[in-house]
């Protein structure tokens, strides 16, 4: 579930250089960056699949029709993601299965350790903690071709429903503040959980890994990481804010 705004996403406006400012044709003649973009493809449309089919569930805790109802129209916003990242892989010549499943374990592994235990807790985690991996995922694209940069930002990009999570949650805390210290104490271990499940898997893939920290893509240097994740800090922190919740 992907509920960013545009003040929430982290900055990061360099300028296009090497692969970064090529299109797919020219950048998958490299099959080291093509094995990186499939590997990154295939985690993205699980992730949706997997977000797609948590919405279903987190439907059933929904108070009311017309949440139910926003939650529907959520699910269905991840479900047409994954079919627009399964047909590209299936467009440059690559089977989404076996791409979508060497993620299945660590984004299941996830989502088993941060099941949320109420209906607050689950727009928490909708709207904090999938955003960070979203975070994650656009400081890589940065470093991708042009055309593959133009469908990542797309998938990861605000369904609508960031007003939704934060009139709810707000809502709640208003009418009953003691819900805000327990969710503010969810938050940050979501927070904690989806960066370890990023680099979780990002290290289990060595295309992957070379294009975050050298040889592929422009990657990142080591003071490059560590601002980084200082803007995946800061982006985070403006979240738990709109939410009336301390980071």
């Amino acid at each position: 579930m992907r509920f960013m705004t545009t003040s929430d996403k982290p900055e990061n406006t360099a300028a296009a250089t090497g692969i970064a400012a090529q299109d797919w044709a020219t950048a998958a003649a490299d099959p080291q960056y093509r094995a990186a973009v499939v590997d990154l493809l295939g985690a993205l449309a699980y992730g949706e699949l997997a977000a797609f089919e948590r919405l279903a569930e987190d439907a059933k805790l929904a108070p009311t029709l017309e949440d139910k109802a926003e939650l529907a129209k959520m699910a269905s916003a991840e479900f047409h993601h994954f079919e627009r990242l399964r047909d590209r892989l299936t467009e440059i010549g690559e089977e989404p299965t076996p791409a979508m499943q060497p993620f299945v374990a660590a984004l299941d592994g996830f989502h088993k350790q941060t099941a949320p235990s109420d209906w607050l807790e689950g727009l928490v985690k909708a709207y904090v903690g999938d955003s960070i991996a979203s975070d994650f995922y656009r400081e890589v694209a940065a470093r991708l071709d042009g055309d593959t940069r133009g469908l990542v930002l797309a998938v990861l990009d605000d369904t609508g429903h960031a007003g939704f999570a934060v009139d709810r949650v707000r809502g709640a805390i208003d009418a009953e503040p003691r819900v805000g210290g327990r969710l503010a104490l969810w938050a940050r271990r979501l927070m904690g959980e989806a960066l370890s499940q990023s680099q979780r898997v990002v290290a289990d893939r060595d295309a992957l890994s070379t294009m975050l920290v050298g040889g592929v893509a422009d990657g990142f240097d080591l003071a490059e990481v560590g601002r980084m994740f200082s803007r995946i800090t800061e982006a985070h922190t403006k979240r738990m804010a709109a939410l009336g919740l301390a980071a």
